[in-house]
């Protein structure tokens, strides 16, 4: 039997008989403090969950009063990711966008300034797959490990831990990261080399644009043709037509309770950011010439509803924009 212990504190490998099996005890992996960057809508409750398994938490946030709650829970709250990188080998990112990913990362208090080696490092983000591997590349440099492990779910699953998590990156690193990521979500899935779990995350979000729309304008449809939207919406879920968007995220006021259609469109996933990803998976079909028709016209709806005061709003209110638009 040939032994070795694995970088850093994070797992102690056995290999027998060319098979490898994870020694990884929770109660010796929670004394090992996680960092965690990006404390929004999505970063603050899976930061919760960290907590609620036994990891001791290291935070910051752009926004001081995002870190509030979390520091009243436990957590140690810190002023820069190059901090957290000082205090943690295990770190997740939970950030909007490329920019704030690519200055988390390597700006002048970004996480590489003071990264340990053998630091493991995962990106929850929802960016541009070519910027993964980029910081991949650098975190390489300086003896780090980057994985991009995005998330599907919503607000919702991120506070029941119930997140599906998709893994790119090397696939020695997944079980390291899969100890974590399985604190704050039912599924993690292995993807394939680093960018591939960004590859799935946009095609999901396409799909997920493109399904909203299209419930949002049949159940439109439906009420005006004089139907019961509850009724509808009943029927429709035990037909062909059910999907996530009409069986679990309702963009209808007073179909479904627990639901941004509940509360005035406000929390969930914000209509800039359903641009941003389409944006995202725009760039990608035009660099591999992949053809998406109803992903652009999903892009250019949701870029509107931008213009039209619809920014910050769930990306469900996609239905109110539709309604609007009857009485111009």
């Amino acid at each position: 039997m040939a032994a070795m212990m694995y970088r850093g504190s994070r797992n102690v490998w056995l290999r027998w008989n060319k098979h490898f099996t994870v020694v990884s005890t929770r109660s010796m992996a929670s004394k090992t403090p996680v960092g965690f960057i990006g404390l929004g809508n999505m970063g603050s409750p899976m930061a919760k969950n960290l907590l609620k398994n036994g990891y001791p938490v290291i935070a910051t946030d752009v926004f001081p009063e995002s870190c509030k709650e979390l520091q009243d829970l436990g957590a140690h709250v810190v002023d820069s990711p190059a901090d957290v990188a000082e205090k943690a080998d295990r770190i997740i990112t939970m950030l909007p966008s490329n920019p704030n990913v690519i200055e988390a990362y390597t700006g002048p208090n970004g996480i590489l300034k003071k990264v340990k080696k053998g630091t493991l490092l995962i990106d929850s983000s929802t960016i541009d797959p070519a910027v993964s591997k980029e910081m991949a590349v650098a975190a390489e440099k300086m003896g780090a490990v980057f994985m991009d492990a995005p998330v599907s779910g919503g607000v919702g699953a991120a506070s029941m831990g119930k997140l599906t998590f998709m893994v790119g990156g090397l696939e020695e690193e997944y079980n390291a990261a899969q100890e974590l990521l399985s604190c704050m979500g039912a599924n993690v899935v292995y993807c394939g080399q680093v960018g591939t779990g960004q590859a799935v995350k946009l095609c999901n979000n396409m799909l997920l644009a493109i399904g909203m729309i299209g419930t949002a304008e049949t159940m439109n449809l439906g009420i005006r043709l004089g139907l019961d939207p509850k009724l509808l919406s009943k029927i429709l879920n035990m037909s062909s037509g059910r999907c996530w968007s009409s069986d679990t995220y309702n963009p209808v006021p007073g179909v479904m309770e627990g639901v941004p259609s509940a509360n005035n469109y406000q929390g969930g996933f914000g209509t800039m950011l359903m641009a941003k990803d389409l944006g995202l998976a725009q760039n990608t079909a035009t660099n591999t010439k992949t053809p998406i028709p109803l992903g652009s016209l999903a892009h250019q709806i949701y870029r509107i509803m931008c213009s039209r005061g619809y920014a910050n709003k769930d990306f469900s209110s996609v239905f109110q924009f539709l309604r609007e638009e009857e009485g111009q």
